[in-house]
């Protein structure tokens, strides 16, 4: 059995986190393997420290990338720390977020300083990981300490902390290079270790919302011609609501999708969908044939009391062309200039699994800054004790006031869905998710 700590959750249950990584070899914790010529591994008796040498210090993150290749995900904020004293570091500490982005979680490791966890609103660690900048904790007296964002491409994992008697704007480059390659590094173990999985969990998550964190793609994304970012909630109990995007040459295709019901059969409809969305997409069907072919499979697959609404969408990167297939589901928002829009009327057609006819397609021009946001009925209709809908009024304001802010996509989704449950008082009566997709000016055919 691995041995795993329990920790009791907010709610007083407990769950089981593996806090501390003991080894049943004595004090290395954290032991090296390394290739025999027959192309078998065998375990390295010493600690990871016992490789860290001259040749290490002479170049830190080429020593860090040989040291991690083989190593187990729970030993990597030990060889972190390790290797970030090579740069001038005191210590090192990585913190990973939880799935609703409210709190930081500290990367336990064999020799990494004990740390509480943080909330990313109300923390310098949280500021660093919500402006997606390094930043310098206001200490005056050594020691220093420098907060840097986890960022897989654009994809905030979480923050790392770097602890030193002055953090010189060398050191800071050099943390800076750090942190790239430990971020990757972390991306890499999640997809075959369930260790940050569990990290980052304040909570058990439910079997549906199990199953919707599995299907997502990152929750950011972009190039120097796209910027996507998504977000949902309830993050640990989430159900029918699911989106999906990917960047290929001159196109960025996205989808919006909310499968009727709650719990599990709205979760595994969802993954039908999903899959069916992706599976058309990858075989180069246009949007009318994606959605046909999603019809097809939902109406084939469960009876005609289930179906999901959605907005497939397709943007042309090059000339700012926005087409989209609405199955039943809300119009999408254009952000521009400070102000709101909705694109021109365009009819729309039955929901994912009631349709009888092909959809056409709805065209929008878009221009270059223009930020277009797919949404949930969850987003609008979320609603104060008192009945008041959040509604698209309150939902346009935000997202105006986010864009002159010059707040970054994944910021502005994860302080949205903070006011929607605000506005519910924390208890949603139903899923909440959002797309924001931003064609930017910079590297747009419109400006050439």
């Amino acid at each position: 059995m691995c041995p795993q700590d329990a920790d009791a959750t907010p709610n007083g249950s407990t769950f089981h986190r593996p806090l501390r990584f003991r080894s049943r070899l004595g004090s290395a914790p954290c032991r090296r393997q390394r290739w025999h010529r027959g192309g078998m591994p065998s375990s390295d008796a010493a600690p990871a420290t016992a490789d860290v040498g001259a040749s290490a210090a002479a170049d830190p993150l080429r020593s860090l990338l040989h040291a991690t290749r083989l190593v187990a995900p729970e030993c990597l904020a030990t060889i972190v720390a390790e290797h970030a004293q090579l740069l001038g570091a005191d210590e090192v500490v990585l913190y990973l977020a939880d799935y609703d982005q409210r709190v930081l979680h500290p990367l336990p490791g064999a020799g990494v300083p004990s740390r509480q966890q943080l909330t990313v609103d109300g923390s310098v660690a949280g500021l660093a990981f919500r402006r997606v900048e390094a930043t310098r904790a206001p200490e005056k007296n050594s020691p220093q300490r420098l907060w840097l964002p986890l960022l897989n491409g654009t994809n905030r994992l979480g923050v790392a902390e770097v602890v030193a008697a002055e953090i010189t704007d060398a050191l800071e480059a050099e943390a800076r290079a750090l942190t790239a390659v430990v971020a990757d590094l972390i991306a890499v173990h999640d997809t075959h270790s369930d260790v940050f999985a569990r990290l980052r969990r304040r909570k058990s998550l439910s079997l549906a919302a199990e199953i919707q964190w599995e299907l997502l793609p990152p929750l950011s994304f972009a190039t120097d011609r796209v910027s996507i970012a998504g977000a949902l909630e309830p993050g640990y109990d989430i159900g029918g609501d699911s989106f999906d995007y990917a960047v290929n040459g001159s196109c960025a295709d996205f989808l919006m999708l909310d499968a009727v019901g709650h719990g599990l059969p709205a979760a595994l409809l969802a993954s039908v969908a999903i899959g069916s969305y992706r599976h058309a997409r990858r075989d180069g069907l246009d949007l009318p044939d994606i959605s046909a072919a999603m019809n097809s499979t939902i109406s084939d697959q469960f009876s005609g009391s289930r179906f999901a609404t959605a907005a497939i969408a397709r943007l042309d990167l090059h000339t700012g062309q926005l087409q989209w297939v609405n199955a039943g589901h809300a119009a999408p928002l254009v952000v521009r200039d400070g102000s709101v829009m909705e694109p021109p009327p365009c009819p729309p057609h039955p929901p994912l699994g009631l349709q009888k006819d092909e959809p056409g397609i709805c065209l929008f021009q878009l221009q270059p800054g223009d930020r277009v946001m797919l949404y949930t009925d969850g987003i609008v209709e979320a609603r104060t004790p008192g009945g008041e809908y959040f509604g698209e009024e309150r939902l346009a304001d935000f997202l105006i006031r986010a864009m002159t802010a010059g707040d970054p996509l994944p910021e502005t989704l994860r302080r949205l869905v903070a006011a929607v449950l605000a506005h519910q008082a924390d208890q949603l009566s139903d899923d909440a998710s959002v797309v924001l997709v931003e064609w930017p000016a910079q590297g747009s055919d419109a400006d050439t």
